[in-house]
């Protein structure tokens, strides 16, 4: 008998603490202290740490954490300003890497990961040239989980951190993940998993468990069926090399004091909606719904949206529909942080001659 093709994997590469790991290779003096990104790397201002040391990680500083309680949490850290620059050209670096084996299919997810589709026997041989040759190129280290399909081994990689290798697939799925929360999952978060505690659904077992009819029932007919799904640890195997694409175009402004005035409120919303048009307007495609997310103070995040009557690149309809969803937010509190959010048409529907 002929041999069996090889099987078709997926591999995710996951630079390890990438935007720390950048900042310390350009100051080696760093190295084994604890550092952290965020901001402009001034610890008093209201900003969140974007990534910090493995160092400074084992004192509870991580990401999303305001800076000004990391600072209090470990005052001799390391602060610093974040260099998009930098980060852009590091991460071009590895993906050219990446895309230098013609065997590869790689899809980029964001500056430190990507998936990566390659039919071979040997998967981990695969992870191991890949991360191999990463360093090479850019000193940079790695970690890669193997998996039968893309939910798999963005997993894996969590078990494979830092600097290793670790293959979740179909036969190992209840073994390594039946006793977790359901949380583990990617793409299941807090609040999923708190609706799912209170059905008596604790780990990823039971999950996998439950009757989609049930879970459509908390969670809607389509979410429902697919939380079910990922708790079997289901998802599509395909790894499209095709350029990433935005669905929306937003910003975003940590305010320096909070804002208790509505009136400036609204005033700022129609900046940031302001900056959205011209954002999408250089991406040549028209917005269709706006969002809005708002932080109260002290951190807790609302986020709400409406979709426009007609597709516009128009500024101040725009900025009437996020004015508009302000009347959706408690007023009492005050505001930290705010943003403005625009979904575009799909690419294929540019369009000359809309609303301007």
């Amino acid at each position: 008998m002929p041999d069996a093709p090889p099987r078709r994997w997926v591999l995710h590469l996951d630079l390890d603490q990438f935007i720390a790991a950048v900042e310390i290779l350009r100051r080696p003096e760093l190295r084994g202290r604890p550092v952290v990104v965020g901001g402009h790397g001034v610890p008093g201002e209201r900003a969140v740490v974007s990534t910090a040391s493995y160092e400074a990680r084992e004192f509870g500083v991580g990401s999303g954490m305001p800076m000004v309680t990391a600072r209090r949490t470990l005052p001799d850290a390391v602060f610093l300003p974040v260099d998009a620059e930098a980060y852009t050209a590091a991460s071009e670096a590895v993906m050219g890497v990446l895309r230098s084996y013609e065997a590869l299919v790689v899809e980029v997810l964001g500056w430190d990961e990507a998936f990566i589709g390659v039919p071979t026997s040997d998967p981990e041989a695969w992870a191991r040239e890949i991360r191999q040759a990463v360093y090479a190129a850019t000193e940079l280290h790695s970690s890669t989980g193997i998996g039968d399909n893309r939910l798999r081994a963005k997993i894996a990689t969590g078990f494979a951190k830092p600097q290793g290798i670790y293959r979740l697939t179909e036969a190992n799925w209840y073994l390594v993940m039946g006793a977790r929360p359901p949380d583990a999952l990617w793409g299941v978060g807090s609040r999923t998993a708190k609706k799912l505690e209170a059905l008596g659904i604790t780990t990823v077992r039971q999950l996998a468990a439950t009757p989609d009819d049930d879970l459509a029932a908390v969670f809607g007919p389509k979410m429902g069926p697919w939380i079910g799904s990922i708790g079997r640890g289901e998802a599509s195997a395909e790894v499209s090399a095709e350029p990433w694409v935005p669905r929306s175009h937003s910003r975003e402004t940590t305010f320096p004091r909070n804002l208790a005035d509505w009136a400036e409120v609204a005033e700022q919303a129609r900046v940031l909606a302001a900056r959205v048009a011209e954002d999408i307007r250089d991406e040549g495609r028209p917005g269709v719904r706006v969002g809005l997310k708002v932080r109260y103070a002290p951190f807790s995040t609302h986020t709400t949206s409406r979709a426009l009557p007609e597709p516009t690149f128009d500024a101040e309809i725009l900025a009437d529909a996020a004015v508009a969803l302000l009347e959706r937010l408690d007023h009492d509190r005050e505001v930290r942080l705010l943003g403005v959010r625009v979904e575009m048409t799909p690419p294929a529907q540019k369009e000359s001659g809309l609303t301007t």
